[in-house]
């Protein structure tokens, strides 16, 4: 037993495990992350559509820009599966290219959202260290994973983990403001209500990796900086100064706008 125990906390640089079997977690994880963002973009889609003023045209070019990442991902993930490793890494140049996209869209959506909705309570400029952990936390685990691409069994879990900084909390947030619609007014509650959905999917990764003996050093790492940062994130949502120095930033972007 203890010596089970020891083979299964160990961490590992490289993957001595045959790649093949290592492929359908990847596949399920994504599942569990496409159920968070469809449910909870599906249940507040409603609401969206009604918004008043609507929503800026940038919006929706962004949600199109963000659909094409999830697909790319899932295809890039079934190729592995169906073992036509060549194509995917044929498409994976063209994926990474989208991903620069992808960091373009997201500010630029964020600072459209900020003024369409100004001096509104939805706005909420604090709200941008969110969106600055989620899409910071994106592109490092990105171009990590990329590094790592020698390496499949550390790529495939930093590239699901940083389409988990890009998209968990913004759907599975979602469905809990939909099941649970008051916002919390405490830290570590509000963590948990926004970020809920990456909390567990990181626990379902470690644990299932931990179990199969199979935990990555990469990803372990990748894994705890990421919570980190979104709670880190959280501190910053609910810090004064904060709140102050995002609504000036918005307010100099209305003006040089305007």
């Amino acid at each position: 037993m203890a010596t089970a125990l020891a083979v299964r906390g160990t961490l590992h640089t490289r993957g001595n495990w045959s790649a093949r079997d290592d492929r359908a977690a990847s596949a399920v994880w994504l599942g569990i992350l496409w159920v968070g963002v469809l449910a909870g973009f599906g249940v507040d889609f409603p609401r969206f559509l009604g918004e008043n003023p609507p929503a800026s045209p940038v919006i929706f070019v962004h949600a199109a820009v963000f659909t094409v990442w999830m697909l790319l991902l899932t295809a890039q993930v079934l190729l592995v599966l169906g073992d036509r490793v060549g194509w995917h890494r044929t498409l994976g140049w063209f994926t990474a290219g989208w991903a620069l996209l992808v960091a373009v869209m997201g500010p630029w959506a964020t600072v459209a959202f900020q003024l369409t909705n100004l001096h509104l309570p939805l706005a909420e400029p604090q709200f941008i260290s969110i969106n600055l952990a989620d899409l910071g936390g994106f592109l490092i685990l990105l171009a990590w994973g990329i590094v790592l691409r020698g390496n499949p069994a550390a790529h495939r879990r930093l590239m699901i983990l940083s389409t988990l900084s890009l998209a968990g909390d913004p759907g599975f947030s979602r469905f809990s403001e939909w099941l649970i619609p008051a916002e919390p007014a405490s830290v570590l509650p509000w963590f948990f209500w926004s970020y809920y959905g990456n909390v567990l999917l990181v626990v379902l990764m470690l644990g299932w990796d931990w179990w199969r003996g199979r935990l990555m050093r990469s990803s372990v790492i990748a894994a705890s900086a990421l919570l980190a940062a979104e709670f880190a994130a959280t501190l910053l949502y609910f810090w004064e100064p904060w709140k102050a120095l995002t609504a000036g930033w918005v307010q100099m972007w209305a003006k040089f706008y305007a």
